[in-house]
């Protein structure tokens, strides 16, 4: 179909350079400035034919009025954005060439009415701002009706909607139909012209086929309130995208007008609790803090918040050079804009070699380790337990106790909701590696070890979040693992301060527990992600739908839903999102024996020997559709640990 605009008079005016508007303005108001002061005679005098008794001002009002106004900025300005800069401009130009004009006409010969140039003034306000917003109404209806600009409606008539719809009324791609608002009193009005109306307009509006797209202009409101208006958008199956949240706007890192897509990020979970100053740098401001693993996700997110915290060094420790070179890389750019003298070094290293931890925490003299470094990618470590033993538990282990030797004074594990009634060999080893904390913690130690426990988190490596939006933008099918698995969800921030938060409470031993929120049904998320984009799911209901989402099973060591206490014992700390555990402990002689078995075992590459320790060893571990029988020669937890520490039968020891 041939766009008619393309060829019109419109677009070949709109089309010309700005050099070629500007003359074309400037020559409009050379010519009206002479007619408007005529005018302004008439009214004077009360007549159609006025006699001009200064015919030199005739020609002096363009020459003084155009440089007022160039000069003031006015042809500057953009006609189909003009602000309310422009009105300034206006007022200042001509009253400064009305003054001058009267000034020099008094001084010639004073035989022009004082009156007529208050009079001049007036018009030529009228004028120069009625024509230009009079051209900018025009050009918006005009552009607005080309065949190439979608209709949208924004959600919120706010302050952020009246600002996207202002921005949107000068867009060449985007035509603001209609602003949705719950608030009774709001609708039935105009703002910036655009009409607000209730939800049935919108319902109305998307099955005449006049909207596909619905901005949302709720950066202020809560969590819970933006999820209640994307539910009900779901229902309408429209494209639904959103505008920068209003911190993000303040600290730089987007504009108001920045349309995209609404991150289901933003919607999950619970609002965010503000985090305690105090708890946040108790630990971190002004001291010597290394974070392990600091090139992962929660690593990352971790070294990024600890860097606002201004510490006075900040160690990164991560056996992946990529990880690594990325997060220094990042970090040092943040301090060096935000003029932060703050020491950043990156070390390429395993926490496994308790050597390299002693020396890094001996010679930088570390006041606090956050101990992330971990395998925990479910499948993966099912099919690689050596793996995960070695380097979740070992590792936790050889970190804890070069830090213990290097008298570091905090020592912060993060770990898991899998490691509650563990199914796999992940939660498994990060629950023994609780263990191992806990009774180095109870033997006596001057260094606080404490553990934290939470779920997922959005945006972190092997995410259902990014896999799901990868899946629906490559045309599906979405997969599930079970139409009834559940997960708890947080955003990668607030986990990280509240990790710092809990660990700064810690007294020695303790275990806490995040308050997740309420959990999410994996299918409900996939199914909310497909509509929000603007598609419809595939099903029985409908067999004509966008998107299709497969069940493909629960994986190895996969559970339906993640708990976060193994039982129903824990109180509550001076933090309200933060809760402590109690829980089983074992005695350090029995860890002490366990790792010895693990050793041994891994020596031999002995995964079945692995299985069968974890379960002798962790209160609720059972495989997942695995049955692992325990070797004849594994210690048994029936037996005191000196004596089977002792027991020459048993062949995992040296």
């Amino acid at each position: 179909m041939t766009n008619k605009y393309l060829y019109s008079p419109v677009h070949r005016m709109v089309s010309l350079s700005r050099t070629a508007k500007r003359l074309v303005m400037l020559s409009a108001d050379a010519l009206a400035a002479p007619l408007l002061l005529w005018l302004a005679y008439g009214l004077r005098l009360n007549t159609a034919t006025p006699e001009v008794a200064d015919l030199w001002l005739l020609v002096a009002a363009p020459l003084v009025l155009l440089p007022a106004l160039y000069v003031l900025g006015f042809y500057r300005s953009i006609v189909r954005y003009l602000g309310a800069e422009v009105a300034w401009s206006i007022l200042a130009g001509v009253t400064l060439s009305v003054v001058l004009l009267a000034a020099a006409s008094y001084m010639a010969s004073a035989s022009t009415p004082r009156s007529v140039f208050i009079i001049f003034w007036a018009v030529l306000v009228l004028y120069l701002g009625g024509s230009r917003f009079m051209m900018r109404r025009f050009l918006y209806h005009v552009l607005g009706n080309r065949i190439d600009r979608e209709a949208v409606a924004v959600f919120g008539a706010g302050g952020a909607g009246a600002q996207l719809v202002s921005g949107l009324l000068s867009s060449t791609e985007l035509h603001p139909l209609m602003i949705v608002d719950d608030a009774p009193g709001k609708q039935g009005t105009l703002l910036c012209g655009v009409p607000v109306v209730g939800r049935r307009a919108l319902e109305k509006a998307v099955e005449r086929g006049a909207i596909g797209t619905v901005l949302l202009a709720l950066p202020s409101e809560s969590r819970a309130t933006r999820m209640a208006v994307v539910r009900w958008l779901e229902t309408l199956n429209v494209h639904v995208q959103t505008v920068p949240s209003f911190a993000d706007i303040a600290s730089g890192k987007a504009r108001l007008e920045e349309i995209k897509e609404v991150a289901i990020e933003d919607l999950l979970g619970r609002d965010a609790v503000p985090p305690r100053a105090d708890l946040l740098t108790r630990c971190i401001s002004g001291k010597h803090v290394l974070v392990t693993g600091a090139g992962g996700s929660i690593g990352s997110e971790l070294c990024r918040q600890i860097l606002k915290l201004n510490p006075s060094k900040l160690l990164l420790l991560d056996q992946s050079e990529f990880g690594l070179y990325a997060i220094e890389k990042e970090l040092r750019a943040f301090a060096g804009n935000s003029s932060k003298d703050i020491e950043i070094e990156a070390v390429l290293g395993s926490v496994v070699n308790r050597g390299l931890m002693e020396r890094l925490c001996r010679e930088h003299r570390v006041d606090t380790v956050y101990h992330a470094a971990a395998y925990k990618h479910v499948p993966i470590v099912e099919a690689n337990p050596s793996a995960g033993v070695r380097n979740n538990i070992l590792g936790t282990l050889e970190a804890a106790l070069g830090a213990e030797a290097a008298h570091v004074k905090h020592f912060i594990l993060v770990s898991t909701d899998k490691a509650v009634r563990p199914t796999n060999v992940m939660g498994a080893t990060k629950r023994f590696a609780e263990l191992v904390l806990q009774a180095i913690a109870a033997r006596g130690s001057e260094t606080v070890f404490s553990m934290v426990r939470f779920g997922n988190v959005l945006g972190s490596s092997g995410s259902v979040v990014p896999l799901f939006r990868d899946q629906i933008q490559k045309g599906g099918p979405v997969t599930v693992t079970h139409p009834d698995v559940i997960r708890y969800f947080m955003t990668i921030p607030e986990a990280s301060q509240l990790v710092i938060q809990a660990g700064a409470m810690a007294q020695g031993g303790e275990v806490f527990v995040l308050d997740m929120g309420e959990p999410v049904r994996i299918v409900d998320l996939a199914r909310t992600m497909v509509h929000l984009m603007g598609m419809s799911v595939r099903d029985e209901q409908n067999p004509d739908g966008d998107i299709a989402i497969a069940f493909s099973g629960l994986r190895p060591g996969e559970k339906l839903y993640e708990e976060l206490l193994i039982g129903d014992c824990s109180t509550r700390t001076e933090h309200e999102m933060i809760m402590q555990a109690h829980e089983e402990k074992l005695e350090w002689d029995e860890i002490y024996f366990a790792l010895e078995a693990f050793r041994k075992a891994l020596t031999r590459a002995d995964q079945d020997a692995l299985r069968a320790l974890l379960r002798s060893y962790v209160n609720g571990y059972e495989p997942s559709g695995v049955s692992v029988e325990a070797p004849q020669s594994a210690p048994s937890r029936e037996l005191p640990a000196m004596v089977a520490k002792t027991a020459s039968a048993v062949e995992y020891l040296p």
